[in-house]
């Protein structure tokens, strides 16, 4: 067993494997559509939900977990015997997660003075999110204590960089996430927005006319951010759209060497306010790990 336990929540989207081989634990956001409540990821998976997703008329909901689900496996991983909890979230600038998951930190150790429960708000989404849980949870593996692995995910908050497209920012607008990329909005035929997070809110990062414009654009926005030939790790993300990705990829290991990469499916929780086809990129520079 690992001497630190690693949460996170279900919009984090790291593939199944990734999250057995490093055995995180994934507290799921809700989501609601009419009478129907789906824990993300648990209830409703990617596929089911891209199928269904565009016949409704209605945009489904999501809810952040609250303090009794994260208290609910911070008991669970106690019991098992851990000492310390690192607990990586979404950013706390368009969820309440990260509330939810103090709540229930401050909780726990006020019954259980052996415990300690340290919560991070990455100030971000998707995978951007997920590398940092994912770095968590290997030095934890490797020995590393709750200090130092939160001293190494604030390292990776500010490098850690996502770039998304998708065919219309529809959903976002009618989730009401679309934050300052509101200008990007209209019906015009074939323009592909870009959007970024910054400081935990998402942002315009531009627009093209066809996918692959906006591809080599988010190429040579990550050129131009680490430098050409820079060493990153990258996962491709995409909701029902894993074959455009493979475009991302070939564009991108021709600017910068991609020492790991991963191809995740954002989850539904996610994809709710992307809808199919967006694909994206969430990297950062290797060097932020080795400072």
């Amino acid at each position: 067993m690992t001497p630190v336990a690693i949460v996170c929540d279900s919009s984090a989207s790291i593939p199944e494997a990734i999250l057995a081989e490093y055995q995180i634990k994934v507290v799921p956001i809700y989501i609601h559509h009419g009478e129907k409540i789906w824990r993300d990821m648990v209830d409703i998976t990617q596929n089911e939900f891209y199928q269904w997703l565009p016949t409704v008329d209605v945009l489904p909901t999501t809810a952040y977990p609250g303090p009794g689900d994260f208290l609910a496996l911070y008991e669970e991983l106690a019991a098992e015997g851990f000492k310390e909890i690192v607990s990586i979230h979404i950013t706390s600038k368009s969820s309440g997660t990260v509330e939810g998951a103090r709540v229930a930190a401050g909780m726990l150790m006020d019954k259980n003075n052996d415990v300690r429960v340290e919560v991070v708000d990455t100030l971000s989404v998707a995978m951007a999110h997920g590398w940092m849980v994912i770095e968590a949870a290997r030095v934890a593996q490797e020995g590393a204590n709750a200090a130092d692995i939160v001293s190494l995910v604030k390292k990776m908050i500010p490098v850690t960089e996502m770039i998304q497209t998708a065919d219309t920012l529809k959903y976002l607008q009618m989730g009401g996430r679309i934050g300052q990329a509101q200008y990007l909005v209209g019906n015009l035929l074939n323009i592909k927005p870009l959007i970024g997070m910054r400081d935990g809110l998402i942002v315009p990062l531009g627009r093209e006319r066809s996918r692959i414009k906006a591809y080599r654009q988010m190429v040579k926005i990550v050129e131009e951010k680490v430098g050409r030939g820079s060493k990153i790790k990258v996962a491709y993300v995409h909701t029902a759209a894993e074959a455009e990705t493979e475009k991302i990829r070939i564009l991108l290991e021709e600017r910068v060497e991609c020492l790991e990469t991963i191809v995740a499916e954002l989850s539904p929780a996610l994809g709710v306010h992307s809808g199919p086809g967006a694909t994206g990129i969430c990297y950062f520079p290797l060097e932020a790990l080795q400072e």
